[in-house]
């Protein structure tokens, strides 16, 4: 029963990440109901859900928008950056402090990802921003991402379209690329350290990676506010109930 809840919430996380992002709100809390300690189980989540986001990201390769003003490779590196010091953030954080933290995380994740449709525009008519604030930015959700990485995708989003970009599949193959490269860099530092249930990892890994690509398929032909709803409420579910074990 375990290794089918795993499986499906990789499943699940893969094909939400492709398409609107919030799988965190599937994988991290599958592996702590697997009984995985928390730190672990955010590690591990990293370490499941980054080859689907890869996954989507070689299904989009035709998709990828030329960035004005910056080079594609300025961008990774910055993303890398973020994403290695928000690992080795997480790896010094106590397990107490990081259980009580968690719940606010998902929620301020759950709020972001809610409000983020309406945020992005009311945003963009106010504000643009350059490459040098784009880079700076991005090193942000970045570490943010490395740390915990729910609702990172909107962030993304939402940074994109202040930058200039209005393609959502070029923002979302971009999307997809930085996440699943942030990520991989983060889960050497999991390794490193030893912070990862190898035996789930593998299982939501496979699984994951299924769902993201197809997922990068699908996602022209789904209706995306039903995606946002149902993930929205997972969302706000998993919150209450991390609310309640804390």
């Amino acid at each position: 029963m375990t290794f089918l809840l795993l499986i499906a919430a990789a499943f699940g996380a893969g094909l939400m990440n492709s398409v609107a992002g919030g799988g965190t709100f599937l994988t991290f809390p599958a592996l702590v109901f697997a009984g995985v300690p928390s730190v672990m189980a955010n590690a591990t989540s990293t370490v499941a859900v980054f080859p689907g986001a890869l996954a989507s990201a070689w299904a989009y390769r035709k998709d990828f928008p030329q960035l004005e003003g910056l080079r594609t490779r300025t961008i990774l590196l910055v993303s890398l950056a973020g994403g290695v010091a928000g690992a080795i953030l997480l790896i010094v954080t106590p397990e107490h402090t990081f259980n009580t933290l968690v719940p606010w995380l998902l929620l301020a994740a759950t709020l972001l990802f809610t409000a983020g449709k309406r945020l992005t525009p009311l945003l963009r008519r106010h504000l643009h921003i350059g490459p040098a604030a784009l880079c700076i930015i991005q090193f942000l959700i970045a570490l943010y991402g490395g740390y915990f990485g729910g609702a990172m995708g909107i962030m993304m989003l939402a940074l994109f379209g202040l930058f200039g970009l209005t393609d959502i599949n070029s923002m979302n193959a971009l999307k997809t690329l930085l996440a699943g490269l942030l990520n991989a860099v983060a889960v050497v530092c999991f390794i490193i350290a030893d912070q990862v249930a190898w035996t789930p990892a593998l299982i939501m890994l496979i699984s994951a990676v299924a769902g993201g690509y197809t997922g990068a398929h699908v996602a022209r032909k789904m209706n995306p506010n039903h995606v946002r709803a149902v993930i929205i409420v997972i969302g706000f579910a998993m919150t209450a109930i991390f609310f309640a074990r804390s």
